[in-house]
């Protein structure tokens, strides 16, 4: 009986010691080095704001993280990848709003936004905003709904391409109160400001960042922005809402990682990428480039994600919006 108890203690010890070295494992995440994966050519809003947030985790966090552009399918090319990454921790994506729009307008997307991944946390946002030439009659929404319908039908409205998001905004107001405008999809929101400044397009949809140097300049002026409150930067600018209600867009950026990714791992990263963005260098460099500090943990952020895309699937149901 001695030796039994003896061996039962002996076994028990060891038992302990396996938990004991199991959880010091996990409580040393990350032991190796990360990979973040940008769908986008370096240079955007997705790759500055992905690399910012990866040098601080690096800093405060003890973090190793390498960015890695894997620009092409108009992004499903490296969210395909983290999708069939082992879900580890070791290998997370830097998505936006694109996510949740592409499999939408696209049947070729070989993975499932929400079941082939888990939200680790939202990090920052810039609100669409519909902005015209300051010689445009329009100085609202509303106005601009106010116009005869057959003079509506013949007004141009630009955007940075087919199935944009600033596209799908315009699609979704067209399905919510009958704005029914010209579309002119460009390729990158660029070529489409500079054409409005210039007078050779009226309208144009992009997100707050890209648009908002050309507001204080004067060079165009806002109508509306899609927001669900006034924005502190627009104080005086309408939202969507206030003239169809439900129409709140943003171009948001976030962290997803692999369906299966444990929990304690995108708890400590939502943790970590909380405190960076609290940081005076971050909110400055974030405010300097217009984007709204977005801080939100995975149970948010699924709950964001699954809105996002049931409203894109219901646009592009209704108004036919196909890249096939």
């Amino acid at each position: 009986m001695m030796t039994l108890s003896r061996r039962s203690l002996l076994a028990a010890g060891s038992a302990v010691g396996l938990v004991g070295s199991s959880a010091h494992a996990q409580a040393a995440y990350p032991s190796q080095t990360i990979r973040l994966v940008v769908p986008y050519a370096p240079g955007g809003g997705s790759d500055f704001t992905g690399r910012l947030v990866a040098q601080k985790l690096q800093e405060i966090g003890g973090y190793n993280l390498i960015v890695d552009n894997k620009p092409g399918a108009a992004g499903m090319l490296g969210t395909e990848i983290v999708a069939r990454a082992p879900a580890d921790g070791y290998t997370l994506l830097y998505a936006d709003v694109a996510h949740g729009i592409n499999p939408a307008v696209y049947s070729k997307a070989r993975y499932d936004p929400v079941k082939n991944f888990v939200p680790i946390t939202l990090v920052g946002a810039s609100p669409q905003v519909l902005v015209a030439n300051p010689s445009f009659p329009a100085n609202s929404l509303k106005e601009l709904l106010a116009m005869p319908r057959d003079q509506l039908q013949k007004i141009p409205v630009g955007t940075p391409g087919q199935g944009s998001g600033p596209h799908l905004t315009y699609e979704l107001l067209r399905t919510k109160v009958g704005l029914d405008l010209v579309h002119v999809p460009y390729k990158g929101g660029g070529p489409a400001l500079t054409d409005a400044i210039n007078g050779q397009i009226p309208l144009v949809m992009n997100a707050m960042a890209p648009v908002m140097p050309h507001l204080q300049s004067g060079k165009l002026k806002p109508l509306a922005i899609a927001t669900a409150e006034r924005h502190p930067r627009l104080p005086n600018v309408q939202t969507y809402a206030e003239s169809a209600p439900g129409v709140v867009v943003y171009n948001w950026y976030g962290f997803l990682a692999p369906t299966g990714t444990p929990p304690e791992v995108t708890n400590k990263l939502a943790a970590d990428i909380a405190r960076v963005l609290l940081l005076p260098d971050v909110k400055e460099k974030f405010e300097a480039a217009f984007l709204d500090p977005m801080p939100q943990g995975s149970a948010e952020m699924a709950r964001f994600l699954d809105g996002e895309v049931r409203q894109w699937k219901t646009v592009a149901a209704e108004t036919g919006v196909s890249l096939d």
